[in-house]
C-alpha cells in the first residue's frame, strides 16, 4: 500500500469558511429571510429578557418596571443592530445587552445613599439614573478608542495565535450561562437541546421545495414544540407542589410579562428621569466598556469566519467599536440596564443554519423595534421559560469557540512556543474568572475589596471576563516570547493582509460603506 501524500493527511487553510449557504452580501429570498430575521428576534430575547429579570427587582422596581426595561432593551438592540450592519463593521451582527456590566451595576444598586431611599419605586428610579449617567460616561471609552483609531493600531500586535484564545472565550467563557441554567428545570432544558440538536445536524437532509427546512427554522421548530410542551405540564398542575425555584425556571406563566405589559409603548430617551452622574460609578463602568470592547472584537471575527467573509481591516474593526460605543451612549440616554456588545449566541445561529447574510439581521432588527412598542405581543414571546435559551447557547457558544480554534490551522502548532501561549491562555483565561466567581460567591463581595469601590469594580470586572483575561495573556506572550523570529509560526504572512482595507480586493465587497459614504470616510 502507497504511503499517503501529504495534502492527503492534511487540510490546507482556508481564508473564507466553505460549506455556508448564503454569505455577507448574498440573500436568501424574501420570505425566507425574514422568518429567519424573527429566529435571530427570538434568539436574542433570551438575553434581554434574562437581564432586567434579574437587575430590576434588585433596584426595589415591580413588574411594570421589568416589562419597560426590557422593551426599552429591545428597542434599543434593534437601533444599534441597524446603525452597526450599516455604518459600523457591516458584519451580520446582533448587539444585545452584555452580562459584562454586572459587577458595577450591582456596585451601583448597592450604593449606601441609593439603598437609604424606603420607597422601592423610588430607589429604582434613582439607581436606573445612577446607571445612565455611568453609561454616558463610560461610553466614551469605545467611542474615543474607534473613532480615533487607536483600537485599529492596538490591533496591529494582534496575530491569529493570539487572537485563537481570545475567539475561543468569547464562547466557552459563557459556560455558566449553558447547562448548569438547563439544569435547573432539565424536563424541559434537556429535550430542547435534543431537539435541537437532532434538527440541526440529524435531520437537515430533509427539505421542503429544495429548502433544508428543519436545518435552516431548528430554533423555530424545536422551540414551538418545547414552548408548548412546557405550557402542558404548567396547565396540568405538573409544578403545584414544587419548590417555588423550580416553578420559576419551569412554568410558563411565571414571568408576569404578558399581564403587566401596555398594548403600545413607545420608548424615548430620558424615560426615567434625568441622568446622574458619580466619578467612582463610571469609573467602575469603563472597565465594562473595556470588557464590552475585547468580546466584541473577538465575536466579530467570528462573525466575519461565519458568514464568510475575510477577517475586518483594522479600520473597519476600530470603526465597528465607535459606533458600539455610540451604541452604549444610546443605552445610557434610553436606560437599558445594561450596556451593549455583540450576541454572542446570534453569531453562533449563523454558523447553525449556514446563513451569514447581512440583510437577516437587518430584519431581525426591525422585529425587535417593532415588537418593543406593541407590548404585548413582544411579551407573549419573552415569556419563553430562559431554560429553552439555555439549552441552544451550548451550541452556539460552542460554535462560536470552535470558530476561535479554527484560526490555530493559519499557525504552526509544532512549535513549543505556540502550544505554550495557547494553552496557558486557554487555561488562564478559563482559571482566572472562575476564582474571581467562586471568591465572590463565598464572600459577597470580589476578591479586590479596598475603600476604593472604583478600583474594585475595575479589577473585578476585567478578571471575571474569560476573554480580557485570554486577550491580555495571549497578546502578552505572543508579542515578548520570541516574537522576532516567529513570524511565520504566529500566522503573520496569512494575517498581514487583512490588516488594512487594500491589502485583499474582497475587503472592498464586505466592509464598503453604503450610500458611497467612503468617500467622506476613506479607508486606510
Amino acid at each position: 500500500m502507497e504511503a499517503p501524500k501529504p495534502e492527503e493527511i492534511s487540510h490546507p487553510p482556508m481564508d473564507q469558511l466553505q460549506g455556508l449557504e448564503y454569505c455577507i452580501d448574498s440573500n436568501p429570498s424574501w420570505g425566507e429571510a425574514i422568518a429567519l430575521g424573527f429566529q435571530h428576534y427570538i434568539l436574542a430575547l433570551g438575553t434581554a429578557v434574562m437581564i432586567p429579570s434579574f437587575l430590576v427587582p434588585l433596584m426595589g422596581g415591580s413588574n411594570d418596571d421589568k416589562v419597560r426595561v426590557v422593551q426599552t432593551l429591545l428597542f434599543v438592540e434593534g437601533i444599534n443592530t441597524l446603525i452597526q450592519t450599516l455604518f459600523g463593521t457591516r458584519l451580520p451582527t446582533v448587539i444585545g445587552g452584555s452580562w459584562a456590566f454586572m459587577v458595577p451595576i450591582i456596585s451601583i444598586i448597592h450604593d449606601s445613599s441609593l439603598q437609604a431611599i424606603p420607597d422601592p419605586h423610588a430607589r429604582f428610579l434613582n439607581t436606573m439614573r445612577a446607571t445612565q449617567g455611568a453609561l454616558i460616561v463610560a461610553s466614551s471609552v469605545q467611542i474615543i478608542l474607534g473613532y480615533s483609531q487607536l483600537w485599529a493600531i492596538c490591533s496591529r500586535f494582534f496575530s491569529p495565535l493570539g487572537m485563537a484564545p481570545v475567539i475561543a472565550l468569547v464562547g466557552f467563557g459563557l459556560f455558566d450561562k449553558g447547562f448548569p441554567v438547563v439544569g435547573r428545570c432539565v424536563e424541559i432544558g434537556v429535550p430542547m437541546l435534543i431537539l435541537f440538536v437532532a434538527f440541526s445536524q440529524y435531520l437537515k437532509q430533509f427539505q421542503t421545495k429544495k429548502l433544508p427546512i428543519l436545518e435552516r427554522f431548528a430554533l423555530l421548530i424545536s422551540t414551538t414544540v418545547i414552548w408548548a410542551y412546557a405550557h402542558l405540564l404548567t396547565a396540568s398542575g405538573a409544578y403545584k407542589h414544587s419548590p417555588d425555584l423550580t416553578q420559576t425556571h419551569c412554568r410558563t406563566d411565571k414571568a408576569n410579562l404578558i399581564s403587566s405589559a401596555p398594548w403600545i409603548k413607545i420608548p424615548y430617551p430620558l424615560q426615567w428621569g434625568a441622568p446622574t452622574f458619580d466619578a467612582g460609578h463610571a469609573f467602575g463602568m469603563m472597565a465594562a466598556v473595556f470588557v464590552s470592547l475585547v468580546e466584541s472584537t473577538g465575536a466579530y471575527k467570528a462573525a466575519a469566519r461565519l458568514a464568510s467573509a475575510t477577517p475586518p481591516p483594522a479600520h473597519v474593526l476600530s470603526r465597528g467599536i465607535g459606533w458600539q460605543g455610540i451604541g452604549i451612549l444610546l443605552d445610557g440616554l434610553f436606560g437599558t440596564v445594561t450596556g451593549s456588545t455583540v450576541s454572542v449566541e446570534n453569531v453562533g445561529l449563523l454558523g447553525s443554519t449556514r446563513v451569514g447574510s447581512r440583510r437577516v439581521i437587518q430584519i431581525s432588527a426591525g422585529f425587535m423595534i417593532f415588537f418593543s412598542m406593541l407590548g404585548k405581543f413582544g411579551a407573549l414571546f419573552a415569556s419563553i421559560p430562559f431554560t429553552i435559551f439555555a439549552a441552544v447557547y451550548c451550541v452556539f457558544f460552542g460554535i462560536v469557540a470552535s470558530v476561535g480554534l479554527s484560526f490555530l490551522q493559519f499557525t504552526n502548532m509544532n512549535s513549543m512556543r505556540n502550544l505554550f501561549i495557547t494553552g496557558v491562555s486557554l487555561f488562564l483565561g478559563l482559571s482566572i474568572p472562575e476564582y474571581f466567581r467562586e471568591y465572590t460567591a463565598a464572600a459577597l463581595h470580589g476578591p479586590a475589596h479596598t475603600k476604593a469601590g472604583w478600583f474594585n469594580d475595575f479589577l473585578n470586572t476585567i478578571f471575571l471576563s474569560s476573554p480580557t483575561v485570554a486577550l491580555i495573556i495571549a497578546v502578552f506572550l505572543d508579542n515578548t516570547l520570541d516574537y522576532k523570529d516567529s513570524a511565520r509560526d504566529r500566522g503573520m504572512p496569512w494575517w498581514v493582509k487583512f490588516r488594512t482595507f487594500k491589502g485583499d480586493s474582497r475587503n472592498e465587497e464586505f466592509y464598503t460603506l453604503p450610500f458611497n459614504l467612503d468617500r467622506f470616510f476613506p479607508p486606510s
